[in-house]
């Protein structure tokens, strides 16, 4: 099986995959590890001048329409895509059997006689006005990126995404056929070097007379570390003694930063040093808590599950494909109260034995599902059903 394996950006090396977290450099090892032969078509160029007409069209919406403007959905651009990638599909060396992108964009205007695929996280019904950058756009972005979405579903053969939310919505909010729609969530980035039986000496090791809470996120409020305060906060506050670790963001606090918190700012996973960091830390943590109020599917749950850290986050986006209750971790509302997340923790500690049964059916739901293994196995299978 021969695979056109098509992103904007390059997708061959982890460096130049910072888009999209590094998800579709994954993606692509994925597939080539079920011993698929895969053709990066990749990265695609954007018209000449789109720079300067981009910065244009976000001055005109702000101040003509007081609208905002994104350009994912710009349709000079995807035609662009489209057109090299049919140029490229002509030109290959080798016989294309399935073209797979990596999200919607470079194959919405794509006409081909292959069997298209793709894989994404979200509809562009999910994000709209769940994310803050997709709140107020303008009338001619709503409506070219529906049409985006919409021409894509129409031309996959199978579409498959990483939550069962943004699957139900390319059913209900686009029409899509719900035989072609899949789900298959993402993979963790950290490779565990641990078994069933070594992760026990690891979950054993954390220590039982105090809490280590770790928040991992970019965007204090967006991702809910206002809320991982406050519930560090309590727990101390209620005789639980409780350090709560702060990676990828500084907290932004109305009061000094107390000694239980530990802002350790920004650690970059694209270096292996990096990564050896956080997947440490991680390994001393009870628990990762990101009480998120806007997300798909965040690649870090399935990292934490990895090493048998359970997570403690929110009912809203893809989370719940991700955390299943009493499994590998806790949901929770996002009108929860703090008490909520105090309760379920100090719970947790108070029998003890559960949170450390807890922590190894976490490890189980990374080594059975949450794995990248898994995943380009179950792509595989779906891209046999195809040829």
């Amino acid at each position: 099986m021969n695979i056109a394996y098509v992103t904007t950006y390059d997708a061959s090396r982890l460096k130049g995959s910072n888009e999209w977290s590094g998800t579709g450099y994954y993606i692509a090892k994925a597939i080539k590890n079920q011993s698929i032969s895969l053709d990066y078509f990749g990265p695609l160029r954007e018209p000449k001048g789109l720079n300067n007409i981009r910065r244009l069209k976000r001055l005109y919406y702000k101040y003509m329409e007081q609208s905002n403007y994104q350009s994912d959905s710009d349709i000079r651009t995807l035609r662009y895509y489209a057109e090299q990638v049919s140029k490229k599909l002509h030109s290959s060396q080798k016989q294309i059997d399935v073209i797979f992108s990596a999200t919607v964009n470079p194959i919405a205007y794509l006409e081909a006689s292959k069997p298209i695929v793709f894989w994404a996280d979200a509809t562009f019904a999910n994000i709209k006005d769940f994310y803050p950058i997709y709140t107020n756009l303008s009338d001619s972005v709503l409506r070219d990126w529906h049409q985006m979405e919409k021409l894509a579903l129409q031309k996959a053969k199978i579409a498959i995404y990483s939550s069962d939310w943004a699957a139900q919505s390319a059913i209900h909010d686009y029409g899509a056929d719900p035989t072609r729609v899949k789900v298959i969530p993402f993979g963790s980035n950290v490779n565990s070097p641990f078994n069933h039986e070594t992760i026990k000496d690891v979950i054993d090791a954390r220590p039982t007379d105090r809490c280590k809470l770790l928040f991992l996120g970019v965007d204090w409020f967006r991702k809910g570390g206002n809320v991982a305060y406050e519930v560090a906060k309590k727990l101390n506050r209620s005789g639980l003694k409780t350090e709560l670790t702060i990676i990828g963001c500084p907290p932004i606090l109305d009061e000094p930063i107390p000694d239980f918190v530990r802002p350790l700012g920004f650690i970059s996973k694209a270096t292996p040093e990096g990564q050896d960091r956080i997947s440490q830390i991680l390994l001393e943590s009870h628990f990762l808590i990101l009480p998120t109020i806007a997300d798909c599917t965040p690649i870090v749950f399935a990292e934490a599950n990895s090493l048998g850290v359970p997570c403690l986050s929110t009912t809203v986006g893809g989370v719940p494909t991700m955390i299943r209750n009493g499994f590998n971790g806790q949901l929770f509302s996002t009108e929860s109260n703090i008490a909520d997340y105090c309760d379920y923790i100090t719970n947790l500690f108070a029998n003890y034995g559960d949170y450390k049964n807890l922590a190894l059916s976490a490890f189980n739901e990374y080594d059975s599902r949450l794995n990248w293994g898994f995943a380009g196995q179950q792509v595989k299978q779906l891209l046999e059903t195809i040829l």
